[in-house]
């Protein structure tokens, strides 16, 4: 795998990150959340396991270094 291939999978897991961390705040806003949106929300963590897989089999882990730019403080 190239290297810019490997930039493309990790802007791709960045991506899924974003959108795994706006369901949830979707999800925790509600007093009772549709199936569906567990469903999204499922379907965005597989996806985010199947791009995490490729970056290993390329020797090029992802690996989380702490809050980033995804990173949402916590709740007070």
């Amino acid at each position: 795998m190239t290297a810019d291939e490997i930039q493309d999978l990790n802007r791709a897991r960045a991506a899924l990150a974003r959108q795994r961390n706006a369901i949830a705040r979707r999800i925790g806003g509600l007093d009772v959340a549709p199936i569906s949106m567990s469903e999204d929300l499922t379907r965005t963590l597989v996806a985010i396991e199947a791009v995490d897989r490729a970056l290993v089999e390329a020797g090029q882990p992802h690996v989380d270094i702490g809050p980033g730019q995804d990173a949402q403080p916590p709740e007070r």
